[in-house]
């Protein structure tokens, strides 16, 4: 029985802002709400069990080593692996006088801009570094991620941002510039209806920016929703002190970088303006009988297509032009020769390596996720096509579906990852149910299902699953995004 893969859980809003096991989190309608629960994450209860540190384990390590995310990365993640934290680095974020929103402007990186966050720059990404934190806001907004919504609050503050203008991302965007509003909306359909993506869609964006840069957009938010279903998925606390790029004081100043954790609140002032403005950016779904909306947390996705439909999407693929520039074989294979396979490149390689390092950086990590770890090549090729049809990435399905057959797999069992999982394992069930969900929207995962999991398969695998999971969510939407031709 094919079951339809839409989700909706809804559960009061409460003042802890935790919820229920069992229950998603709800969607905060307002900006005053989002800020209560963004605070009340700092006491989340994480998802993976640790063993208890000794003082001298607790010496060594250090206050940022004995955390919760550095030690689950160190216990159950291999060296070198782990996309989904990797994030978004942008090239610069300039100053608010930098970042004039003219339409001259549209997101280019201004001249003079300040040095913050340089790390890891690409010499072929154009994009001013604030322009990008604010896709990133619109990214975790739409996926309901409170962790990377406050970071993102603190990279904007840093930026030079004042509360109104961070508060307008989640308006109706007429405050901001045709191009912007044009690449926030992309940012939004990306992150959240993937599957819905066509080339309109790009041809959108060619008004107003170069194909270099739509494609280093779609790198950035795909990033932006890996980061997003890392922390979700693993339950990682919400950072006391804001995670370091810039503070809020009670009274809604920033705060220098240097104040005390303990003076850090995302409970500061709104103005009257965003005070009751409904989001237009997280999913919101209307009461049936009010018309009223609620905050009910919901991921939108359409049955799965049949076998036949399935096949025919595929069929597409092999036929379809890509929609955004390939690098040839040999430059691709001088950015990142050491670990490229012989033969033809697939596209996915060829199109990240428009980027020198940054594109390396993706294509070196997507190799890892597939190569190393502990979890099964079966199991990883089985998520693979579970997490592609979940966002309808007809690219990622047939990879995913060319490597199941070289692991044995017939026709019939791969159509049963489509199905109801009643031929499965409760293993098998519980890790699918993960990457399932996780894939779909990261909040619709709860503690109980990522419990469960680790109860059956125990947190290592686990948390390389939640891993190999943001990795997936990656390649599903710069693969698509792009309309690469799937290889034959």
């Amino acid at each position: 029985m094919r079951k339809t893969a839409t989700l909706a859980v809804g559960l009061m809003f409460a003042s802890a802002g935790i919820g229920k096991a069992d229950e998603p989190r709800p969607v905060p309608l307002t900006r005053p709400e989002m800020k209560r629960l963004i605070e009340d994450m700092k006491a989340r209860k994480p998802r993976i069990p640790l063993p208890e540190l000794t003082e001298a384990e607790k010496a060594k390590l250090g206050e940022r080593g004995a955390g919760y995310e550095s030690r689950i990365r160190a216990l159950y993640l291999p060296a070198g692996e782990g996309f989904g934290y990797g994030g978004n680095r942008p090239t610069t974020v300039g100053n608010a006088a930098g970042r004039a929103r003219g339409d001259a402007n549209r997101g280019a990186a201004p001249a003079g801009a300040g040095p913050e966050f340089a790390r890891n720059a690409d010499p072929n990404m154009s994009l001013d570094g604030a322009f990008k934190v604010e896709l990133f806001w619109i990214a975790s907004r739409a996926n309901n991620c409170q962790y990377c919504l406050g970071h993102q609050e603190g990279k904007l503050l840093r930026a030079g941002l004042k509360e109104d203008e961070i508060a307008a991302l989640d308006g109706d965007w007429s405050e901001f510039n045709p191009a912007q509003r044009k690449a926030f909306a992309f940012a939004r359909k990306l992150t959240y209806e993937p599957h819905t993506l066509s080339d309109a869609d790009i041809d959108g964006l060619r008004k107003d920016y170069q194909d270099l840069q739509i494609l280093e957009m779609i790198l950035s938010v795909a990033g932006n929703n890996a980061i997003n279903r890392w922390k979700e998925g693993a339950g990682v606390p919400q950072s006391q002190g804001g995670g370091g790029f810039g503070r809020r004081t009670e009274s809604g100043e920033v705060a220098v970088p240097a104040a005390p954790a303990a003076a850090h609140t995302y409970l500061t002032p709104t103005s009257e303006k965003f005070q009751s403005l409904i989001t237009k950016v997280a999913p919101v779904v209307n009461d049936s009988k009010t018309g009223e909306p609620t905050k009910l947390t919901v991921c939108n996705r359409p049955p799965l297509e049949s076998r036949a439909d399935v096949a025919k999407a595929l069929e597409t693929a092999r036929a379809r032009t890509p929609r955004l520039p390939l690098v040839d074989d040999a430059k691709a294979r001088a950015i990142v020769s050491s670990t490229l396979p012989d033969g033809p490149l697939p596209q996915w390689v060829r199109l990240a390596a428009n980027f020198p390092r940054e594109g390396a950086n993706r294509i070196t990590a997507v190799l890892a996720a597939d190569e190393k770890g502990d979890l099964k090549p079966l199991l990883k090729a089985q998520a693979s096509w579970i997490i592609a049809r979940q966002d309808r990435a007809w690219y990622a399905a047939g990879v995913a579906q060319r490597r199941l057959k070289e692991l044995g797999q017939t026709d019939d069992q791969i159509a049963a990852l489509d199905g109801d999982w009643s031929e499965f394992s409760p293993v098998d069930r519980a890790m699918f149910t993960v990457a399932r969900k996780l894939a779909a929207s990261p909040v619709v995962l709860t503690d109980s299902e990522v419990d469960a999991a680790v109860k059956l398969a125990g947190p290592r695998d686990v948390v390389q699953l939640i891993s190999f999971t943001t990795t997936r969510a990656w390649f599903d939407r710069v693969t698509e995004a792009a309309g690469l031709q799937l290889e034959k």
